[in-house]
């Protein structure tokens, strides 16, 4: 339930709003005193979907492109608060499609600033991913970009709206992530692909993405960054896990790293690590708002970059196959109903 007093009697857009994390902050939001929720994506089928599951009159539809500004301005007209969900996410997509990660996740991030500054919506929260951090493919580093143009924004936007973010590893029931796939490769009774065994990724379930969102939500000021403290696993001990709930004995097949993928991930940076503020449950990196003039400044704080230490899927703490399945039960991972959309 949605303890936020904000969210009372406002307006609240939702890009990509027809998505795994968007159709879960619906359902959460329909369940709090919320006058209106418009979800704005370019997929009318899944939204006749989404409308037919929800059936609530609060819920209303949008279709347009974060990439149109017009559409998107449009969707804004009256919303109190946005949460920009809208993103080409698939790493090997984006390698081959470059411009269209950039089209998509920068343009767009652009519109959806722009937009929100002209029809004064009070704030925006931005759903980014921890491969912004050190990018190395096109989707991170259009991420990154995203980032970089909320930072800038947030510093000159002079407190007339609040442009903060989150970022967060894989999301177990989303589309697009490993777990799906494994899934179905075991019901198709096929041998199960592996990029590399010692791969480590972060493990998160939809309801933790969406309450480090209404974290940020609540708490986020201008150019604040939020992370999740989370586990992680190796992708050969997932897929341990996966066999184990399945009882499935089939081999795997070694299929090599996919395009631009990394061993491991990172949700902070090490020059970030310097001015992190610890939330217990969750990091805050908050904006360096210093200007151009660095000869102005004399900031005391851990700043020695090579006393920090970034925090990676690799250094947070490494699930065991037992707690594993117990996420991964816990997650509904056997039902039929385990993809949300």
């Amino acid at each position: 339930m949605i303890q936020s007093k904000s969210i009372e009697n406002s307006v609240i857009l939702i890009t990509g709003g027809t998505g795994s994390f968007g159709s879960t902050l619906t359902e959460l939001l329909l369940k709090s005193n919320v006058k209106e929720v418009r979800i704005f994506s370019r997929d009318e089928n899944k939204q006749y979907l989404m409308r037919k599951k929800l059936n609530d009159s609060r819920v209303s539809f949008f279709i347009g492109d974060v990439r149109d500004f017009q559409s998107i301005y449009d969707a804004c007209l009256n919303v109190d608060y946005i949460f920009h969900a809208a993103a080409l996410k698939q790493v090997p997509s984006c390698e081959f499609y470059p411009l269209e990660a950039f089209k998509t996740n920068v343009l767009g991030t652009e519109n959806i600033l722009k937009a929100s500054i002209d029809r004064h919506v009070k704030k925006v929260v931005f759903l980014s991913t921890d491969k912004a951090v050190y990018p190395i493919n096109a989707m991170g580093l259009s991420k990154a970009m995203m980032e970089k143009l909320m930072l800038s924004k947030s510093l000159h936007n002079n407190e007339k709206g609040i442009f903060c973010a989150t970022r967060y590893g894989n999301v177990i029931c989303s589309r697009g992530s490993v777990i799906p796939l494994f899934v179905d490769q075991i019901k198709k009774n096929k041998p199960i692909t592996i990029t590399d065994p010692n791969m480590t990724r972060y493990l998160m379930s939809l309801e933790d993405a969406v309450s480090l969102v209404l974290y940020a939500f609540d708490e986020g000021l201008n150019g604040d960054i939020f992370v999740q403290k989370s586990p992680a696993c190796t992708i050969g001990d997932l897929v341990l896990a996966l066999k184990e709930i399945f009882n499935y004995e089939k081999d795997n097949i070694i299929i090599g790293a996919r395009h631009s993928e990394k061993l491991y991930e990172t949700l902070i940076s090490r020059e970030e690590m310097t001015r992190v503020e610890d939330r217990g449950k969750f990091f805050k990196v908050p904006a360096d708002k210093r200007s151009l003039d660095y000869f102005n400044y004399n900031i005391k704080r851990k700043d020695i970059l090579s006393n920090s230490l970034e925090y990676t899927s690799h250094n947070t703490k490494r699930l065991k196959v037992n707690e594993i399945i117990e996420i991964l039960l816990k997650n509904d991972v056997k039902s039929s109903n385990f993809l949300k959309f």
